[in-house]
């Protein structure tokens, strides 16, 4: 057992749940009312059965696609054997990230993810302030995500359009941008008009990551009629890392293509409300997201690195999406000629799969803000927090996304290292989000979370420390620039951002939230030593069951 656990009582539940005893949806039952783990009546259609929830888990996650169309974040740090080693190194990383979230899902499952288990972690001192801050830096991250994602999908569709027409062809930046637009607001209809449909979207984008996933990797695999050396593959690190880097500091830099690969690990979470078992089912999507993920990716890196033939195609900064000029290696004909169908066919699996992606992201990003908007965290919260019950979905928090986003895309046109700055965000911000209620959770004994059916036990400590270290340790070297010499256009920005991001969340902080914030409703259920209170959500609840305690003594 691990430390606190003496406190966590498994199985603990209100003594009103009555013929509610034993659903994973019901934490307590307040004057009759239903009230899920999140301290609300169930707003959202619990639709999501095991294989939708894999389905959007593999579908955001789109790990062998990501790291493909992301290949220009690692490929100038050692080639190959940068890559397919960097991967090694970020599912190391990120499997410690994945048991603690696995851990928090199954104890607290709610919508707002992170942000409501920092709150928790935090104790009663803490637990508000630090809550509030975990939250948007979540929410920041994802939204970093969602806008590369886009862009990835942007560049494919620009690229798919070049296949015939290379002769004529002329890129502007514009041309991505436009693209961008197009498939964010059609995401956004989706997720908005055609709710009820998405567990079968994502689904189908499962079928696109796994069947075209083996479909890909075997035709990148068999085409080729020459293919890289071993050495190439596994032994030409040194000849090929191009940063200015030593060795081992541009290894470790690379590692960033990794991190993105397999990042999105949180993002089931937030879906916790929209599952009829979801104690029970997010632990086990968790696990399948990072085993499936890794493994796609791990052997359609080794396909692509042994197809490429030419590797400074790959590193010209006048190629904007890496991937097309790999595939267009691999297909080529013995003559030199171009297999346009080939490439065509290829790029379209990517398209589908990363198009379905971002509905699932999408889908994610304003889960998280409406969870924000619910508990009074951002501007204009009762209009944000408003769910249509026909549409089951919170449609203003979807549209601020998808606002937000159209932004962000724009970014990328005067900026010749923006994709990198966005995935470099997205990690740092995320597992900075994750750190935090893993370091609450460690500093407070780890006893104010109830256990869930999925448990570290004794472990959970020292998971949780590691975690934290590595977090720590990845997320400064992300910092550090891209480069050596560094040039302001080429300058790494993500320390910008992250410390831009904390100003401003530190600044809505004393304009609203000190006064007007009152936390979470989950600080009235679990805080008291991971036992749920018996009036969750009565004004005094909190203060009510520490004097019933006190009283005791």
């Amino acid at each position: 057992m691990s430390l606190g656990d003496e406190h966590q009582p498994e199985g603990q539940q209100s003594p009103e749940l009555g013929e509610h005893s034993g659903d994973e949806t019901v934490a307590a039952v307040q004057d009759g009312t239903v009230i899920n783990a999140s301290g609300y009546k169930d707003q959202l259609r619990r639709q999501y059965g095991l294989l939708g929830l894999a389905g959007i888990a593999l579908t955001v996650d789109n790990a062998w696609i990501a790291l493909g169309s992301s290949i220009s974040v690692s490929i100038a740090n050692g080639g190959p054997p940068g890559l397919i080693f960097g991967l090694i190194v970020a599912v190391f990383f990120y499997s410690f990230i994945g048991l603690g979230l696995a851990e928090f899902s199954s104890s607290v499952p709610t919508a707002g993810g992170v942000y409501h288990w920092a709150t928790i972690a935090s104790g009663p001192k803490w637990g508000r302030v630090v809550g509030f801050f975990t939250g948007w830096i979540n929410f920041y991250g994802w939204m970093f995500d969602l806008a590369a994602l886009l862009q990835i999908t942007a560049n494919v569709s620009v690229n798919l359009y070049v296949v015939y027409h290379q002769s004529t062809y002329v890129y502007a930046a514009w041309h991505v941008y436009v693209a961008y637009l197009l498939i964010t607001w059609l995401c956004l209809t989706i997720v908005v008009f055609v709710n009820r449909a998405i567990p079968h979207t994502q689904t189908l984008g499962m079928l696109f990551v796994l069947l075209g996933g083996v479909i890909s990797i075997i035709i990148v695999a068999a085409m080729p009629k020459q293919h890289a050396s071993n050495h190439f593959v596994w032994g030409s690190f040194k000849e090929n890392n191009i940063t200015g880097w030593q060795d081992g500091v541009a290894f470790l830099l690379g590692v960033l293509n990794g991190c993105f690969t397999l990042g999105t690990i949180d993002a089931i979470t937030h879906m916790a409300e929209e599952l009829p078992h979801p104690k029970k089912d997010l632990p086990k999507a968790i696990g399948l997201q990072i085993g499936l993920g890794f493994l796609y990716a791990f052997v359609f890196a080794i396909a692509i690195s042994y197809a490429i033939t030419d590797l400074s195609v790959l590193t010209t900064g006048l190629n904007t999406y890496p991937l097309a000029s790999i595939y267009s290696q691999a297909t080529a004909n013995g003559d030199g000629s171009q297999n346009l169908g080939a490439q065509f066919g290829l790029l379209f699996i990517i398209w589908c799969s990363s198009l379905l992606c971002c509905i699932g992201t999408m889908v994610t990003n304003s889960r998280i803000y409406w969870a924000l908007a619910r508990d009074n965290a951002v501007p204009f919260s009762g209009l944000f927090s408003s769910v249509s019950e026909r549409l089951s979905c919170p449609v203003p928090a979807t549209l601020f996304v998808a606002v937000v986003a159209t932004g962000l895309g724009a970014i990328p046109i005067g900026s010749s290292t923006a994709f990198l700055d966005l995935t470099g965000s997205f990690i740092i911000l995320t597992t900075i989000s994750y750190a935090i209620p893993f370091m609450g959770n460690v500093l407070t004994g780890r006893r104010h979370f109830p256990k869930g059916p999925f448990h570290l036990g004794r472990w959970g400590t020292l998971v949780n420390l590691t975690a934290v270290v590595l977090v720590t340790f990845f997320d400064i070297l992300f910092c550090f620039p891209f480069a050596l010499p560094t040039t302001t256009e080429a300058m790494n920005y993500n320390s910008v951002i992250t410390v831009g991001v904390v100003v401003l969340t530190a600044a809505w902080w004393l304009i609203h939230a000190r006064k007007n914030y009152p936390g979470p409703k989950v600080m009235t259920m679990y805080i008291l030593d991971g036992q749920l209170v018996q009036e969750p959500l009565a004004a005094g609840g909190l203060n009510a069951e520490k004097k019933k305690k006190d009283e005791k003594f």
